[in-house]
């Protein structure tokens, strides 16, 4: 195995952070203090140099003042940097920046660039001398930093206290964190955070302080450590009215305390999952594995926050139903946080392995039924995000360039599904025991390391295919990574899967009848019947759907939001409220992008409805969602 560390790195390793101690397991050794910088991922997204002088290390200092909405204190940042270097260059979005100092509080120059719209502005600051140093930010967030969610109290739950959130990937962490915001250049850090009491701080590292600390002034400080480097945008923040409950020896939940008996019943089965995933794939490596639901102005359905997924409340269907959410981003404790793409145009490295391993973690739970057909749903994404972008089109090519990927990484149909496609595929071919095998190991070469998919492929040849001709042409790697479209060998979904669902849909289709089991199908079973519907549906078809099937006041919020896009889409006037309901109660962009789209393409129709709507309900969503929808002009 080849390790790649730059030269002054490797001088530094032991000396950059000696006060913390890793989260490996018993007999696993810790993980490195630096981790590598692999030079051929230049990152366009990052005005940072890693390359010359690289963050090892963050401490934060924090006041958090929610009448201002805005974070001000200080950043001391663990520069290594090559001999003759005497500058870094941190990323920076919307930041004042009052002052640079040394260790000892000497000024230092430093210079804050002209801003781009989508990266910020670089921060460059003068170093005084040679190797391993410190440099102290003081600064303050703006307030509309992008990565910050700001609550009123009766924007949450409970209607006590503010709230605050943030989501940093993939580049927002610049905007309330100086930092080389790159997914390439891992991190270790600390925090203090200072609050307001009675609010609780947490955040994605060890809790070295759970009750806070009381300054006497009504405030109260809260420490955290990180010891394991990780990408910066998984550095990750929230504070409100929280409460918590365990769920096992090493998991639990925190929520605001009129969440708390739901949050933990929907995820009563989390450390089975841990348990299941750590079977596949080896040790977890991050010591607890606790879990923040959120209000539902959260952007996504999870963030995978190392120690602290955050999660939004709309997986809360009564029945554990939409756990596989909770699958998905504990697989991320292993591919995305312990080994991470370099750059955001290799995001498949990330989301396709952990699409694949989320659907292996709910087969050892909820048997391969269950694991089928939600495979099934996945290659279905895939393929109609194929069939949008053409399959020719360079962008479902998984290795994307800079201008294709961006920093969202991609289409979702491709990351996630094409990218889980494809190790399917290496599983059926090689057998799930010699391929389990190699993830496994895969896993522990490069833990804490990040990855390019030139990388990924040559271990891969280097510790699957082993110079084996014929396995090397069955298994068309560099098809899968660098070519567009689906390649001949893939594997495809188990027909008989949704066998039932697909008769069910061919009857609906011939004389208007409901399916009368609806209410007793698996979700991807229902998402699987309106999702096979024709797009075009009249008036008294939509009716029939509705009334048999209960629809507009279905509680599982995938079904809804299904439900609400075949009914929107033929202005099913019934459906208006259910859609009002809908865009009002959450910010997940999953659901609210979609929906508005249809209002948008609908300009007699569904462009007044959007323009009646979005005004009121804009606020509630954090800049991820409302800057997407922002876009279609309302």
């Amino acid at each position: 195995m080849i390790r790649f560390v730059l030269p002054f790195a490797a001088l530094t390793l032991a000396a950059c952070q000696p006060a913390m101690v890793g989260t490996a397991p018993a007999g696993m050794a810790a993980a490195p203090s630096v981790a590598p910088i692999l030079p051929e991922a230049v990152d366009v997204h990052s005005y940072a140099r890693p390359l010359e002088a690289r963050v090892a290390h963050v401490d934060l200092d924090l006041a958090l003042d929610f009448a201002a909405k805005r974070v001000a204190g200080t950043a001391a940042l663990d520069v290594l940097a090559r001999p003759g270097i005497r500058e870094v260059v941190l990323d920076s979005k919307g930041l004042v920046v009052s002052r640079v100092t040394d260790a000892r509080g000497a000024p230092l120059a430093f210079t804050l660039g002209a801003s781009d719209e989508a990266k910020g502005a670089p921060l460059t600051i003068a170093l005084p001398g040679d190797g391993r140093q410190r440099v102290v930010v003081h600064y303050a967030s703006a307030p509309g930093a992008e990565a910050l969610q700001w609550l009123a109290p009766e924007q949450t739950a409970g209607k006590r206290q503010p709230y605050l959130f943030s989501q940093g990937q993939p580049t927002l962490n610049r905007t309330w964190i100086p930092t080389q915001d790159s997914p390439g250049v891992r991190q270790t850090w600390s925090a203090t955070i200072r609050a307001p009491e009675p609010i609780t701080v947490v955040m994605s590292g060890d809790r070295l302080t759970p009750a806070g600390e009381r300054l006497g002034n009504g405030q109260r400080a809260f420490r955290f450590r990180m010891a394991n480097p990780v990408a910066p945008y998984l550095i990750a923040i929230a504070a409100g009215d929280l409460a918590f409950r365990p769920l096992g020896p090493r998991s639990g939940v925190w929520t605001e305390p009129a969440m708390l008996d739901r949050a933990a019943a929907e995820l009563a089965d989390t450390e089975a999952m841990i348990n299941a995933a750590e079977a596949l794939y080896g040790p977890y490596r991050w010591g607890r594995y606790d879990l923040l639901v959120l209000p539902p102005a959260f952007p996504y359905g999870g963030m995978e926050n190392p120690t602290l997924t955050f999660l939004t409340p709309t997986f809360i269907a009564g029945d554990r139903s939409l756990v596989g959410l909770v699958a998905h981003e504990l697989a991320h404790s292993w591919s995305g946080n312990l080994v991470t793409n370099a750059v955001w145009p290799d995001s498949w490295l990330n989301e396709g392995f952990t699409s694949y391993f989320e659907n292996r973690i709910m087969e050892a739970i909820y048997g391969p039924r269950r694991a089928a057909q939600e495979a099934a749903l996945s290659f279905a994404d895939m393929t109609a995000a194929l069939e949008e972008e053409g399959a020719t089109s360079p962008k479902t090519r998984l290795n994307l360039t800079p201008e294709e990927g961006g920093p969202e990484g991609g289409a979702s149909g491709i990351i996630y599904d094409k990218g889980a496609a494809f190790l399917r595929t290496l599983e059926r071919i090689v057998g799930r025991a010699r391929w389990d095998a190699y993830l496994r190991s895969y896993f522990d070469r490069y833990a804490f390391q990040p990855m390019t998919s030139a990388r990924f492929l040559a271990d891969l040849r280097a510790n699957l295919v082993r110079g084996d001709a014929a396995l090397e042409q069955r298994l068309m790697l560099d098809q899968w990574v660098y070519a567009p479209g689906l390649p001949a060998n893939v594997v495809r979904p188990d027909p008989s899967a949704f066998a039932a669902v697909d008769q069910a849909v061919a009857t609906f289709n011939r004389d208007g009848r409901a399916p009368a089991g609806f209410a007793g199908w698996t979700t991807a079973e229902r998402l699987r019947f309106l999702d096979a519907l024709p797009r075009k549906q009249s008036a008294e078809r939509l009716a029939e759907l509705d009334r048999a099937l209960g629809l507009n006041q279905a509680t599982n919020n995938e079904v809804l939001a299904a439900w609400l896009e075949l009914a929107i889409a033929n202005r099913y006037q019934p459906s208006v409220p259910a859609l009002e309901r809908f865009l009002a109660s959450m910010g997940r962009r999953k659901f609210v992008l979609p929906l508005f789209e249809i209002l948008a393409k609908d300009k007699e129709w569904g462009v007044p409805i959007a323009r009646r709507i979005y005004p009121r309900v804009r606020p509630l969503y954090h800049s991820v969602t409302y800057r997407s929808v922002d876009k279609l002009g309302f």
